[in-house]
């Protein structure tokens, strides 16, 4: 088996014509690929205050010709995101997926604590994941996907709301060999880690790109491109990863 997911995050819809305009370009480059991926990734903050017809414009930007696996991020709201997203009822529970995918298994992970910007994996989550990953056919890979970083990624704003209880989540993949890698948004940056022995990929962001502090302000570079990420895991469970931005038709490299 091999998986093509393609991830992005932090599309931060606002109904401003700018966050329209780049989201929709974004997701116009995937709809165009000459090989459509196995399905599409969106780790979080796609709604931003959130609102109504925010998740709504998010429900028509997303409707693709591949399978679209979504998790929440400190903006989205966890009824609105079920209701006005995806046509569920609603609840306000944690919001937690399973998605069986080329062979493999993304578990769409809910880091978000209401209210606040920083993260935390509840014990029902934590409970949740690891019941799933025991609940896999034997061999079948799997990837584990949220909007908080587990870890540091050198910048003082996202290091600050990161995941709270990355311990917990440590001790648990301890327990399971199978989960090939971790993917996350939040930083609106794209990167690459370890956390707990595995890959932990960092999507880049949509909306905007976090300037290190070693380029200097502003925190929010506005102008740099939408950002993709491409995750590929192969039949020996190695996972390969491929950053790309997207610009406007006719713009300049």
């Amino acid at each position: 088996m091999t998986l093509l997911l393609a991830h992005i995050s932090d599309l931060h819809l606002d109904g401003s014509e700018r966050a329209t305009e780049r989201a929709g370009r974004t997701v116009a480059y995937l709809r165009d690929l000459p090989q459509a991926p196995d399905a599409l990734l969106v780790s979080g903050d796609i709604a931003d205050t959130p609102s109504r017809e925010e998740y709504e414009e998010a429900a028509g930007l997303l409707d693709l010709p591949f399978p679209v696996i979504v998790c929440p991020g400190n903006h989205d709201d966890r009824e609105g995101l079920r209701t006005r997203l995806l046509g569920e009822p609603a609840s306000a529970e944690p919001f937690n997926r399973v998605h069986r995918v080329a062979g493999a298994a993304v578990l769409a992970c809910d880091s978000t604590i209401p209210g606040e910007d920083g993260g935390r994996l509840e014990p029902s989550t934590l409970m949740w994941i690891n019941d799933t990953l025991n609940d896999l056919p034997a061999g079948t890979p799997a990837l584990l996907a949220f909007h908080h970083p587990p870890v540091r990624v050198h910048h003082p704003l996202p290091d600050s709301m990161r995941l709270g209880n990355s311990d917990d989540l440590a001790g648990l993949l301890h327990a399971h060999p199978g989960v090939a890698g971790i993917l996350v948004g939040h930083a609106h940056t794209g990167g690459a880690t370890t956390f707990a022995g595995r890959p932990l990929l960092l999507a880049p962001g949509v909306t905007w790109t976090l300037r290190m502090p070693w380029e200097g302000e502003p925190v929010a570079d506005r102008e740099q491109p939408p950002g993709v990420a491409f995750h590929i895991l192969d039949e020996h469970q190695r996972l390969t990863t491929h950053f790309r931005a997207v610009m406007r038709a006719g713009a300049e490299v």
